[in-house]
C-alpha cells in the first residue's frame, strides 16, 4: 500500500526563481592575464548581466587583456591593496549598478564559472542569501584535482571549528567561487574587515551576525601552474587569523557589541 507524504510537515520548495534577477559577476585579478580568457570561456551567455574586474597591481598585462575581452568594468588598483582590498573595491563597483546578487569568481581558471546560474538560482528562488561553491565532495577527487595535502587538511579543520562555533553545517568556507544577494552586501559592514586574504572568513562571520542564510552547491575544481595559491606560511597566517574572528564572534554572542567588524554598514 502507497504510503502518502505528510504534506502539512514538508514546506513546499519554490519551484522556480521569485524575480529575474540581475547578476553582477566580479573578479578580484592579481597576474591573470594568462588564464583570465579561459575563466570567461567558461561563463554561459545570459548568466550575467555585467562582468567587472578590479586588478591590484599586477606585473602583467591582465588590464589589457580584460579590455580586450570586453570586461564591462576594468578597474586598476595604482598599488597592491591586497585580496580583502581588492573585495570591497568590486563590491563597492556592484553595488553602484542595478544588480539583484554579485557573484565573486577568481579569474584564475580554478572554478567553473558554467555554474553561475546554479548559484545565483537558490538566491533568486529566496531559499539562501548566500551561495558559496564547494570544492571539498571527496578526499581524493579533491587531492586529484591538485589541492595540495597541506591545504585539504587545513580546510578540513577549520571548517569543522567554523560549522561548530558558527552554529551552521556548510562542507567547507575557503572558496573563490561566491555569490550574495545585494541586501547581504548592503548590509554587513564588509569595508571592517582584513585587506587580506582572512577577509573571506570575516565576511561570512558578518553574515552570520545578521542572521543571512548561506547555503553551499558542489563545483569542481582544477589547480594548475597557473592557479592562484598562498604559502605554507601564509596559510597559517590565514588560519590563525580566522580562528581569531570566529573568536571575535563568541565575545560578540556573549555581549561584546561594540567591535567595529559587527557594525551594520552605514
Amino acid at each position: 500500500m502507497p504510503i502518502s507524504p505528510d504534506t502539512e510537515s514538508v514546506p513546499a520548495a519554490p519551484a522556480a526563481p521569485r524575480f529575474h534577477a540581475k547578476v553582477c559577476v566580479v573578479m578580484p585579478a592579481y597576474n591573470a592575464a594568462g588564464t583570465l580568457e579561459a575563466t570567461l570561456e567558461r561563463l554561459q551567455p545570459g548568466s550575467y548581466d555585467y562582468l567587472l574586474l578590479v586588478d591590484d597591481a599586477s606585473t602583467d598585462n591582465t588590464v589589457e587583456v580584460a579590455q580586450s575581452l570586453g570586461v564591462d568594468v576594468v578597474h586598476a588598483h595604482p598599488e597592491n591593496r591586497g585580496y580583502g582590498g581588492n573585495q570591497k573595491t568590486c563590491y563597492r563597483l556592484a553595488l553602484e549598478t542595478d544588480a539583484d546578487i554579485v557573484v565573486m569568481l577568481h579569474p584564475d581558471n580554478q572554478y567553473d564559472g558554467a555554474l553561475i546560474p546554479y548559484m545565483t538560482g537558490f538566491i533568486a528562488a529566496d531559499v539562501v542569501d548566500v551561495v558559496l561553491g564547494n570544492r571539498i565532495r571527496r578526499r581524493d577527487e579533491v587531492l586529484k584535482g591538485g589541492m595540495p595535502r597541506f591545504k585539504y587538511l587545513a580546510n578540513r579543520f577549520l571548517t569543522i571549528v567554523e560549522n561548530v562555533v558558527l552554529g551552521l553545517n556548510l562542507p567547507e568556507y575557503h572558496t573563490g567561487f561566491r555569490a550574495y544577494h545585494r541586501r547581504v552586501l548592503e548590509t554587513v559592514p564588509f569595508e571592517a574587515c582584513s585587506e587580506d586574504f582572512v577577509f573571506d572568513s570575516e565576511f561570512i562571520v558578518q553574515t552570520r551576525v545578521f542572521d543571512f542564510r548561506i547555503g553551499a552547491v558542489p563545483v569542481p575544481t582544477y589547480y594548475g601552474p597557473e592557479s592562484s595559491s598562498i604559502s605554507l606560511e601564509r596559510s597559517t597566517k590565514y588560519g590563525l587569523e580566522t580562528l581569531w574572528a570566529l573568536a571575535r564572534y563568541v565575545m560578540y554572542r556573549m555581549g561584546r557589541r561594540g567591535q567595529r567588524l559587527f557594525q551594520p554598514r552605514s
